[in-house]
């Protein structure tokens, strides 16, 4: 894309020709699908388990869903412990609809395993 000199007039700028525009596109759209990817390889490498696995979007998200919901309930359990000795948690709780969902995805995928 062409910038307008210092004071000039932005109507003054040539405009993109088609070919132009369809080039921007597919770079953004590169740039993007890489963003994306490299977010999904971040992802893989800090989730436990996924050492070997395909790279598969679908595969990495459910992993790290997994992940976070059974961290989420070890969190739960830490804090109910330390309440049971006295130990002020104020601020280390997490929104009862987190914690809810959470349990409520862990019972399902249990049963789901089960099967």
């Amino acid at each position: 894309a062409s910038q307008s000199p210092p004071g000039g007039n932005p109507n003054d700028r040539p405009r993109l020709t088609e070919a132009q525009k369809k080039e921007n596109h597919i770079k953004s759209e590169q740039k993007r699908r890489e963003a994306i990817r490299e977010g999904f390889d971040k992802l893989a490498s800090i989730v436990p388990g996924m050492e070997g696995q395909g790279r598969s979007e679908a595969v990495v998200l459910e992993a790290t869903i997994k992940y976070m919901r059974e961290e989420i309930m070890k969190r739960q359990d830490i804090i109910t412990k330390a309440k049971a000795k006295g130990v002020d948690t104020t601020g280390w709780e997490l929104p009862e609809g987190t914690l809810a969902y959470c349990e409520q995805q862990l019972e399902r995928a249990r049963k789901e395993e089960a099967e």
